[in-house]
């Protein structure tokens, strides 16, 4: 069984690219509730969690939304469920539901296949400031 945090909703990222991280600093920037964790997809931990919900492997370039014991979410869907837990102004990227879910995956997957050409790669992946760490998991 997976040794996860209580009550906290999981954000597995590509912790290789730029985009990704850009992604994660901004979710901490306005995770006023302190709701989320994160870990990178390449980690032990983040490959132990995607194979316990059992996300195909095709699915891997995405980012994950777990929320332990409840549900996952990846790709567009985990990208609005992250707006709307975020509350406030955000919470109005939810009006994106109404294109299909299929519509919204295709701009999701072409983003994700040129995000390392057009935002780059890193050598590691990110290592939090010591302010940071408790909210990143290993």
């Amino acid at each position: 069984m997976l040794d996860l945090p209580k009550g906290k909703k999981i954000i597995i990222f590509d912790g290789y690219c730029n985009f990704c991280e850009s992604a994660v600093l901004f979710v901490l920037k306005y995770d006023k509730k302190d709701q989320f964790r994160f870990v990178a997809s390449q980690s032990e931990l983040g490959q132990s969690i995607i194979k316990h919900i059992g996300i195909s492997d095709k699915n891997i370039d995405s980012v994950i939304l777990y929320q332990p014991g409840v549900a996952y979410y990846y790709k567009s869907n985990a990208a609005l469920q992250i707006a709307k837990q975020l509350g406030g102004f955000f919470h109005f990227g939810t009006l994106f539901r109404i294109i299909p879910t299929a519509l919204r995956n295709m701009l999701y997957d072409y983003i994700a296949k040129n995000r390392y050409r057009w935002y780059g790669k890193k050598e590691s992946c990110l290592i939090p400031t010591p302010e940071l760490a408790s909210k990143f998991l290993q």
